[in-house]
């Protein structure tokens, strides 16, 4: 029998017949008659499983499986959650043996992560606030009202064809630092070629535009936004997942429906996106849905500028050299990720070109080597911006399992650096396991997670995240868009 380890709700009161019904649920038995998928003998071996139904028992999302035959599951879900809420109370967090179970309840819909892969508990039910957003951009909160009038409502017609895009999206949990920094990410550039980009997306009057946005794959090129309005780092995340998970994006420019969770969760806002080129994506959305033909002329005009100004060649460049890499912290000085403006000649320009630093070091020979005192990776954040800058996988974390397993480790520093009680928050943090030895540091200005050599010191470690953050600074017009305002996460 696997015991019941947690057992959280809001109150700190506990029934004992709920306890018992928990228990009974938990049951090893139970877990294995609940997983198990008669279509789909494996089914119940993947470490992490996501559900969305409603509160009637109706299965809406599975990860994996078919919806459709997992409504016994689904009923099971639910039964535990109505139990625990007729008693009212709410279920958030239960943990049976490897496995732990993260609730939330958002009004008529129920999601449930059931998950043995040891991330904390705050992040999978963050991960589950990401996928409700992700539901909201696609029908708006509006289908909460379908649910009072109709308690059996049948949503799954509505998302027919959105599977990619929870499917992407979960993919991106395990992967970009976006989804647990709850900040976004910049294509490292000249200054001058942002602020021409900003420009650029600033010259459509009469377009009825409310924002546009310029991409490269997750990271952002420039933006622009009325005064008083700002987009939030969710919503360009959720945007870029939606558009992302669907290769039919890049071959035809595309109108459609949007709600931007962060900005009116109850109403829709209508999306032009269009490719400009492999690298490059344009998203303008207006209020307006006859908006089409006025966003058309203006993205024409958008393109000509950014091929005018050679924004479109440099973004090109940019995604061909990477991002920044902790070889190119050096001793005795650190080197910039750009040379001088005047000559357009960048550094890090990997590939079949030689490329060679201040006072002709051969940086090609150096990718792979290491940043010094063992430095081999970073995620820092500018807490005004709302946004980060990670640097690129170099080896030994070239590997997918060596970058999953450093990514959870992340996880679990950035929820030990935020905790609460005894568990934090922190201002710093020196870890050490079998494959890495982390360096956290949070100030008012910027929090910095740094992965170093398992056998790195300490005084080092320190001395190196101090040059590092500096560097950093030095740099920040080139890795981060200084035209924001500072953004507002809602939660």
């Amino acid at each position: 029998m696997k015991k019941l380890i947690e057992y959280r709700f809001r109150s700190p009161y506990i029934w004992k017949g709920e306890l018992g019904f928990l228990e009974s649920v938990i049951q090893k038995r139970s877990i294995l008659l609940i997983f198990n998928d008669d279509t789909s003998p494996s089914w119940r071996k993947h470490k992490k499983h996501f559900f969305i139904l409603s509160n009637a028992g109706k299965p809406i999302y599975s990860r994996y499986g078919d919806e459709h035959k997992l409504a016994g599951f689904s009923a099971t879900l639910q039964a535990i959650m109505s139990f625990v809420e007729n008693s009212g109370d709410t279920i958030r967090f239960v943990k049976a043996g490897d496995y732990q179970i993260v609730f939330l309840v958002k009004g008529p819909l129920y999601l449930v992560a059931i998950s043995a892969t040891e991330e904390p508990e705050q992040v999978i039910r963050w991960q589950l606030e990401l996928l409700h957003a992700q539901l909201i951009l696609i029908l708006t909160k509006g289908v909460e009202k379908c649910f009072m009038k109709n308690s059996k409502f049948d949503m799954r017609p509505l998302l027919g064809g959105t599977d990619s895009v929870f499917s992407h999206l979960i993919h991106a949990f395990s992967w970009n630092p976006a989804t647990f920094l709850r900040a976004y990410t910049c294509l490292p550039l000249p200054y001058v070629i942002r602020q021409a980009a900003a420009a650029a997306l600033q010259d459509i009057p009469d377009s009825g535009a409310l924002f546009s946005l310029l991409m490269s794959g997750s990271k952002v090129i420039s933006l622009a936004t009325p005064r008083k309005s700002s987009l939030s780092p969710n919503d360009i995340f959720l945007l870029s997942n939606y558009v992302s998970s669907s290769d039919s994006f890049r071959t035809t420019e595309s109108f459609f429906p949007v709600c931007l969770p962060g900005y009116n969760p109850t109403a829709f806002l209508y999306a032009y996106v269009h490719y400009l080129n492999n690298d490059t994506c344009l998203f303008l959305l207006t209020a307006d849905p006859e908006g089409f033909f006025r966003l058309q002329e203006c993205r024409a005009r958008i393109e000509t500028l950014l091929r005018e100004t050679d924004v479109l060649a440099e973004v090109a460049n940019a995604v061909r050299r990477g991002g920044l890499r902790v070889e190119h912290l050096l001793e005795p000085r650190a080197l910039p990720l750009l040379l001088d403006s005047n000559t357009s000649s960048i550094l890090g320009s990997y590939g079949d070109h030689e490329v060679h630093g201040p006072g002709g070091v051969d940086m090609l020979g150096l990718v792979g080597t290491g940043g010094p005192a063992g430095l081999r990776h970073f995620v820092y954040k500018t807490n005004f911006l709302d946004q980060y800058v990670a640097s690129e996988f170099s080896p030994p974390l070239h590997i997918p399992s060596a970058q999953k397993r450093l990514y959870r480790a992340y996880q679990k520093l950035h929820t030990s650096m935020h905790g609460t009680g005894a568990a934090g928050p922190h201002k710093m943090q020196y870890r050490r396991d079998d494959h890495h030895v982390f360096l956290s540091w949070r100030t008012s200005d910027f929090e910095l997670h740094a992965a170093f050599d398992p056998l790195a010191d300490k005084n080092s470690a320190v001395a190196v995240c101090n040059r590092l953050c500096q560097w950093l600074r030095d740099l920040e017009s080139d890795i981060f868009f200084l035209g924001g305002t500072p953004l507002s996460w809602w939660c």
